[in-house]
């Protein structure tokens, strides 16, 4: 049986999304592209490690989660 702490704890850990620089030469060719000649953009990631979204900078990616009531963390 789940304790109300643990639900909670649980609740919050699915609304995490992880929000890390992206160098554009790692991203393929299709990707780089679009990227409008930044040589870094940022990349939300669930906890799972699936990518979400790429955006052009940090302060667009906390916006982005937040609009879609996530939890960002940076990731160094």
């Amino acid at each position: 049986m789940n304790t109300r702490h643990e639900i909670a704890e649980e609740a919050v850990t699915d609304r995490i999304v992880y929000v890390r620089p992206v160098l554009v030469s790692d991203l393929p060719e299709e990707v780089q592209e679009q990227a409008g000649g930044l040589d870094q953009i940022y990349a939300l990631h669930d906890t799972d490690g699936e990518r979400l979204a790429l955006v052009r900078d940090r302060k667009l990616a906390f916006m982005l989660a937040r609009q879609n009531d996530l939890a960002p963390v940076s990731v160094h």
